[in-house]
């Protein structure tokens, strides 16, 4: 085969049987992407309760409510620290070394984790702006985590099994959304049986008893406890053999690593190293563009479609439950019992549909295909999407609210067994060693964009189309059911770009790069 000419380090890689050392390293990798998924998504459990604390105006009919700019900047801020940690640290990644660069993104993780529940401030704006701060840098530690943590899980894999390995760390993320969830029913179950409150339609003041101010703050301080656990095991961990020998070229040191990891000798090959040295491209030039430019196109559009139609849906996954009437109307609980509620619907989407969507995933990406099921996933996501949106009045119906929540429950099953776990595996796999943490940061950077997108864009899009009825502050959207039917197109072009990536399935790194020819 191709893998002829690569260098034996990277070939035994390549054949190795699974061993301890993969699970080793999907776990310590999959533990900072249970910490990510934590840390990004709990931030929508507690957004109500912020609102009820900070913004509640005394005699309104309604609780208090983040008002729409500081909502924006609650839920958005992390995101945008995420985009500009992937575009730096994948660039990082490719400079300095995956390990080097991979403790510094779990410290910063933890610090930023516990500094966001400490968010204390003498007016709701300056407590809203330290959280905002914060938040900013907590995303950027997670933003560096997925370049490094796919390329590194890449690098290590044999190609037999490289796709479900890199799909179990990211279906560490299942994990997080649910232990947040779970998290947050426990936290609240507990405060609400301690300090019990009446509804806020009974007192509005008491509704919100002084002590809901630790439940969302203690929600945001755990997420550094996972990440913690694993910093020890990241800073043992070594240097990838393709990093130290394809771009530190150093073939002796690659070998010596991995015949410890492998428990082999292996023969170092130094001087293949030296008379490849002359043939390598950068990013920015001709060669690139020739041989991986339409590859980096496909890798950003899938990854931006899909993360507009996958984050509208899960940071505001809420205010579905709440306009079908899964979640009572606000003024019907006090504060902790709305943080209860929405956990528990969140935590039954996650159960149902998101976790094992990407197991599902991780035991068939091997076997069917990469491109398989992205163009499964999306296709799916764009029915079930279209589905919901027509008849949406049908479900919004009492009777039909079960219903609803099971075709909803669908389209996630099919955005994790399919484009939201396949974007991030295949960037780790198609683009060269010496440029694959960067555009692997630069594809994910382009999802983020597009979870920005959906996150900013759906707090607007889904308010109702009689301003009468709009949340506070909000000028008139399109309405839910247009809004999902504008994620159905979303999700239909995903699977036309879908055919821009190439199937990497059952070939060695080398051999989709062709660095060795």
């Amino acid at each position: 085969m191709a893998s002829s000419g690569n260098l034996k380090v990277l070939n035994a890689l390549d054949g190795a049987k699974t061993q301890w050392y993969h699970f080793t390293a999907i776990v310590i990798a999959g533990m900072g992407f249970f910490t990510d998924a934590y840390d990004l998504f709990c931030i929508s459990l507690v957004t109500k309760m912020l609102g009820r604390i900070y913004y509640t105006n005394p005699g309104s009919p309604k609780p208090g409510s983040l008002p729409p700019n500081v909502s924006a900047m609650v839920n958005g801020v992390a995101l945008v620290g995420t985009l500009a940690g992937q575009l730096f640290f994948g660039w990082l990644g490719d400079k300095l070394g995956r390990k080097k660069v991979y403790g510094i993104t779990l410290m910063l993780m933890c610090l930023c984790s516990i500094a966001s529940g400490l968010s204390f401030g003498s007016s709701p704006k300056t407590v809203m702006t330290t959280l905002c701060f914060f938040r900013f840098w907590l995303g950027f530690g997670i933003g560096g985590d997925y370049p490094l943590s796919a390329t590194i899980m890449s690098e290590y894999s044999n190609k037999k099994t490289r796709g479900g390995f890199i799909a179990a760390v990211f279906a560490m993320q299942g994990f997080g959304i649910l232990a947040g969830g779970v998290f947050a029913i426990i936290m609240s179950s507990v405060f609400n049986s301690r300090f019990a409150a009446p509804p806020y339609e009974v007192d509005p003041v008491k509704s919100t008893v002084p002590e809901a101010d630790y439940v969302w703050r203690i929600i945001l301080m755990v997420g550094a406890l996972p990440a913690l656990m694993t910093f020890y095991s990241r800073s043992k961990m070594p240097e990838t053999a393709r990093y130290t020998a394809l771009v530190a070229k150093d073939a002796t040191k690659a070998a010596s690593d991995m015949s410890k990891v492998l428990n082999v000798d292996i023969e170092s090959e130094q001087q293949k190293i030296d008379m490849n040295s002359e043939k390598s491209y950068g990013l920015f030039s001709k060669e690139f563009l020739k041989r991986h430019g339409l590859h980096l196109l496909g890798t950003t559009t899938t990854w931006f479609l899909l993360d507009i139609a996958f984050y509208s849906q899960n940071l505001f996954q809420k205010d579905i439950f709440t306009a079908i009437g899964w979640i009572p109307p606000a003024k019907t609980m006090n504060a902790i019992e709305e943080v209860y509620r929405i956990a528990r619907a969140q935590t039954l989407i996650a159960l149902c549909s998101t976790v094992p969507g990407y197991w599902f995933t991780v035991f068939l990406i091997d076997r069917i295909g990469r491109f398989t099921i992205q163009l499964i996933g999306f296709s799916m996501m764009t029915i079930f999407m279209f589905a919901l949106a027509f008849p949406y009045n049908h479900w919004t119906r009492p009777e039909n609210n079960i219903k609803f929540v099971v075709m909803y429950s669908f389209t996630f099953f099919f955005a994790n067994f399919g484009p939201n776990t396949t974007t991030f595996v295949v960037p780790a796999e198609i683009f060269p060693a010496r440029v694959r943490s960067t555009c692997h940061g630069i594809s994910a950077a382009s999802g983020k964009l597009g979870a920005m997108v959906g996150a900013f864009g759906f707090l607007y899009l889904a308010q109702n189309q009689d301003p009468a009825k709009t949340d506070a502050g909000y000028p008139a959207g399109i309405g839910v059911k247009n809004s999902l039917i504008v994620l159905g197109v979303i999700n239909f072009l995903g699977t036309l770009c879908t055919f821009l990536v190439p199937e990497s399935k059952g070939k060695s790194l080398e051999e989709m790069t062709g660095e060795n020819e």
